[in-house]
Parts: C-alpha cells; sequence; structure tokens
C-alpha cells in the first residue's frame, strides 16, 4: 500500500494551444482537458493504474468537483470534510511543450483541520509502505507542516511508521532540513529549481546542464540526513542519489506534448519499482520511464504501463559504495 497526502488539492484545467502563448492576444484552443488532481493524487492516480493498492488522503466536501470526479473514477481515497471549495489551476500549453501554469492559492484550512488531517494520515500510514507528503500548502498551514507530520508519524507509529517521501517546493521544501532528523524524510524529489533553492550557489539551468554539479548538491543533502534523491531535471533525465550510489538515468529524445505531472508519474514510477524491490539503477529506470511518458501525453493526463518505453532508458551508474541500498 503506498498512502499519498495532497493538502492542496486541485481540479486541473489543461487548455492547449495551437500557437505559441501570445501576451495580451486572444488566441483559440485546440483542446482542452480537466482533471482530479494535485501531486499525491497524481501519484495514486499513476499507481492505481499498475494496480498496486494505494490511498489518496486530502481534504474536500464529498459534493465538491474534484471529490465527486475521485469517486467517478474510483480511485480510492480518503477526506476531511471542508466547506470552502477546492481550487482549481490552469495550464496552458503551446505545440513546443512550453507550460504556462496559474495555480489559485487553495483554501484556508484551520489548526483543528490540519490536525484532524493528521489524524488521518497516520491511520491509514500505519499499513502502508510509503507515505508521499506532496504538493504546496494552502493558506495559513504552518511552512514546516511536512517536516512536523514527519517528526509526528515516527513517534506515533514507531516501527509501523512507512518510508516517507516528500514532493514540495519553497519554504515546506527548505523547512525539512531545519530541524532534527527526525523531520527529515527518506526521500526527497526535486527538480533542478528545487534543488538549486535547497543548495543554493547555483540555479536550475547550470544543475540542468551539469550532473556532476547536480550530484555534488544531491550529496550534500545526504550529509544532512536525507536517505535519498531523486532529481528530475528535465530533458537531461533524472539522477538517483542515496549513500551508496549515485545513478544518472536518460531516456531516447521525446516530443513533449505536456509537463504537468511529469515529476508525479516520475516519483510514482520509483515508488512501484521500490515495493517489488527493484534495485536502486531498476528503480530510477522506472522513474524516468514514467516522466517521459508523462510528457508526451494531453494535459495531466498520468501514464499507464503501456504508455512507458523502458528499454528507451539508459541508467548509468557514476559512483558505488559498499553497503546495502537506500
Amino acid at each position: 500500500m503506498i498512502v499519498t497526502l495532497t493538502v492542496n488539492p486541485a481540479l486541473d484545467k489543461t487548455i492547449e494551444l495551437g500557437e505559441a502563448l501570445a501576451h495580451g492576444a486572444v488566441q483559440r484552443a485546440t483542446a482542452s482537458h480537466v482533471q482530479a488532481a494535485g501531486k499525491g493524487v497524481n501519484v495514486s492516480r499513476a499507481i492505481a493504474a499498475a494496480g498496486v493498492p494505494t490511498l489518496a488522503v486530502l481534504p474536500g466536501a464529498s459534493t465538491d468537483p474534484l471529490i465527486t470526479a475521485l469517486s467517478s473514477d474510483k480511485l480510492a481515497h480518503r477526506t476531511l470534510s471542508i466547506t470552502e471549495p477546492l481550487r482549481t489551476n490552469i495550464t496552458l500549453t503551446d505545440p513546443d511543450g512550453t507550460t504556462t501554469k496559474i495555480n489559485e492559492p487553495g483554501p484556508t484550512l484551520s489548526s483543528q483541520q490540519l490536525a484532524e488531517l493528521s489524524n488521518l494520515v497516520a491511520d491509514a500510514a500505519a499499513s502502508a509502505q510509503w507515505l508521499v507528503l506532496a504538493g504546496s500548502l494552502p493558506p495559513g498551514v504552518p511552512a514546516d507542516f511536512y517536516a512536523q507530520l514527519t517528526a509526528q508519524l515516527r513517534a506515533s507509529l514507531g516501527e509501523k511508521c512507512p518510508k516517507i517521501a516528500v514532493d514540495t517546493s519553497g519554504a515546506p521544501l527548505i523547512e525539512l532540513f531545519a530541524h532534527s532528523a527526525q523531520h527529515i524524510p527518506d526521500l526527497i524529489k526535486p527538480n533542478a529549481e528545487e534543488l538549486a533553492e535547497l543548495v543554493g550557489g547555483c540555479d536550475e539551468e547550470a544543475l540542468e546542464g551539469s550532473i556532476e554539479l547536480a550530484t555534488e548538491c544531491s550529496q550534500k543533502l545526504l550529509a544532512k540526513g536525507i536517505g535519498a534523491v531523486l532529481a528530475t531535471l528535465g530533458s537531461k533525465g533524472a539522477l538517483l542519489v542515496t549513500k551508496n550510489g549515485v545513478w544518472h538515468g536518460s531516456h531516447t529524445p521525446i516530443t513533449p506534448r505536456s509537463t504537468v505531472g511529469a515529476g508525479d508519474s516520475s516519483l510514482a514510477g520509483y515508488l512501484l519499482a521500490d515495493v517489488a524491490g527493484a534495485s536502486a539503477p531498476e528503480r530510477l529506470k522506472n522513474a524516468v520511464a514514467y516522466g517521459a511518458a508523462a510528457t508526451q501525453l494531453p494535459g495531466s493526463t498520468i501514464p499507464t504501463q503501456s504508455d512507458l518505453t523502458v528499454d528507451a532508458v539508459t541508467v548509468d551508474e557514476l559512483t558505488s559504495t559498499q553497503g546495502t541500498e537506500s
């Protein structure tokens, strides 16, 4: 079982443009898609499509369009009922795959609601192999929510606590490393921008242009206590850095259609391989295959295993050490 928490879910509306986005112009769409989403929800979608048990935990009233969409899609979920509507995010995609996103802030959650949501997660996580904490935080939620929840679950669940993966950005990501080791998850999945944000001293372009620099930055996070870093580097593939080695995975060139959900799909691919007992390079290979497949699909469509081209992925071992893989 893989449990996901999406604190700030969204209905994703993706509009495909026939020409590149022009500021201030009137343009026509060639297609549009709407899907109940949010980073954790997206991860659960990919996992469910692969036939692996998953549960998406999120806030939302039973009558909210996003929640009713999840029910229609038969995606297993557990919700904390709230009165405010969930947000809608709009994505504009150019013919070359360039993506412009407009994200609403989301509903305000009280401290009581956050406590109840945390209890829902703890109850579900007690029987899980992985817990994924993913996405932005809505207004009013403390930036260290993911860090505090990680420590709380480890303290309350003890040996029953699953491995914890976090995929977020900005202050919630930085706060993971601002407390004790108990607050640091087992895995993070930053993109190049987020990795630069965490380490400082470099930028997104530099990291995507240098596997060596991305490796160096990821190893700095290992020194702070993280178990593994799965860094997605756009067209340069992805990097897996653990205490036992470094691997770089790349896919043969593809024609991108939409990058929405690609990182979520990569994380799902990694977790699916992990629960199947795969080695580190195999986990990375599956992550890259899922990410590439998502990039070639419209809107926020999450790939199924039939969309994958695993044989098109090459994984190179950059360094290794002795011991059990993380």
